[in-house]
């Protein structure tokens, strides 16, 4: 079986394919959940702690315009980090072990920054808490993609016949 020619996919020195019809759905399926899950963390927060985060309690659950901007700023996180796994996919020789780190890096950044406003505590330890639930998610989900996303290609160099083939007995070679 040979992997299938998709634009953007080169054969790597691994023997190893990306199939860019697997990634990119995988990462567009990884934008809706972070986006929900975005959208989740802060209705829980609003509704269910009263913690008037984003917005003034006055404003309801769902809070005002910045609610919607941090749902499709967490869509568009997820995005670009499968922007950047596709890259590191093409180019580096451990691609999820690079993609591990960046993505615990930036999700350490994106809990430690609302320690550095103004906003009360209770809304810095409830947006960390957010933060740090869509950074588990983006980073499991799209690990989880890039590892059916890659593809085996055959070996050009061998031919079928030297295949070792442990049906086969001595009397047929």
């Amino acid at each position: 079986m040979t992997s299938p020619n998709v634009p953007g996919s080169a054969p790597r020195e691994t023997g190893l394919t990306v199939d860019a019809s697997r990634l990119w759905p995988g990462g567009i399926a990884t934008a809706v959940v972070a986006g929900l899950v975005a959208l989740a963390g802060v209705l829980v927060c609003r509704w269910l702690f009263r913690i008037p985060l984003l917005a003034p309690s006055r404003d309801g659950a769902y809070g005002d315009a910045h609610t919607t901007g941090v749902v499709l700023a967490a869509a568009g996180a997820a995005i670009v980090a499968t922007a950047l796994l596709h890259l590191l996919l093409l180019s580096t020789p451990r691609p999820l072990a690079f993609f591990s780190w960046i993505i615990g890096l930036a999700t350490l950044l994106a809990v430690l920054y609302p320690f550095s406003t103004t906003a009360p505590l209770t809304a810095k330890a409830a947006t960390a808490v957010v933060d740090l639930v869509l950074g588990i998610a983006i980073g499991t989900l799209l690990n989880g993609v890039a590892a059916r996303s890659l593809l085996r290609t055959r070996d050009p160099r061998r031919r079928p016949d030297q295949v070792y083939d442990p049906a086969r007995t001595s009397t047929e070679l």
